[in-house]
């Protein structure tokens, strides 16, 4: 069983919350600012939420929005001033760092620099891109296998959904301390053990770094 069997609409839940004199808070976990419908990803916007009428919204500053970790309080000024006052903000703030890294990723949003967030290039990549990049690898290893597959975009972003990928499939004698030898090589590659073969999904590699990770595979035969 997934989901539930029905649910109340946010402004529905908020009207209530006006109506009782009680806030209404969402936490939306993902964090999406950016409509992905184009990528294969449905998850709710921030602004709808907020637009809905919702006092407070909480989500990350990660996953789907792409930053660094952290944690986004937007919506009323006023609930937002009293949540500022309360002596646990302190402890909970960010550092100047992290303020820079948020504006950063913000800005590039702003101006729709989609390829200067990787978190964004990563979903927004086409599966054609992926696959002549893997028959490219593959055509340097012998034995290697391109094959149709899934790129899940995480566990906590968009536990169930993903995006069509195409996967690059090596054979070797043992999966298992292939795997394990490529996480402690240098640079490490993380890479997955199905059907003993190890899978790579090109997705989460940039272009710069395809050099690197054909090295540590072929030096697992």
């Amino acid at each position: 069983i997934s989901g539930f069997t029905a649910r109340p609409a946010l402004g529905e839940l908020a009207e209530l919350g006006r109506e009782a004199g009680i806030p209404v808070m969402q936490d939306l976990g993902s964090g999406c600012l950016v409509d992905l419908k184009s990528a294969g990803i449905v998850e709710p916007l921030v602004s709808e939420s907020l637009n809905s009428g919702v006092g407070v919204v909480s989500f990350s500053g990660d996953k789907l929005l792409g930053g660094p970790q952290a944690g986004f309080l937007v919506g009323s000024r006023e609930l937002l001033e009293r949540i500022r006052r309360n002596p646990v903000y302190r402890a909970l703030r960010l550092d100047k760092l992290m303020i820079q890294a948020l504006e950063t990723t913000l800005r590039r949003l702003l101006f729709e620099q989609w390829e200067q967030i990787p978190a964004l290039r990563m979903i927004r990549l086409s599966a054609d891109c992926i696959r002549a990049r893997a028959a490219a690898l593959a055509g340097h290893l012998p034995g290697a296998l391109v094959e149709d597959g899934e790129s899940v975009i995480g566990g906590g972003s968009t536990p169930d959904q993903s995006v069509p990928t195409y996967l690059l499939l090596l054979k070797v004698a043992n999966a298992a301390r292939a795997e394990a030898a490529l996480r402690a090589g240098k640079p490490p590659v993380i890479a997955r053990v199905a059907n003993d073969r190890i899978v790579i999904d090109l997705r989460t590699v940039a272009e710069e770094e395809e050099p690197a990770l054909l090295a540590a595979l072929q030096r697992l035969s």
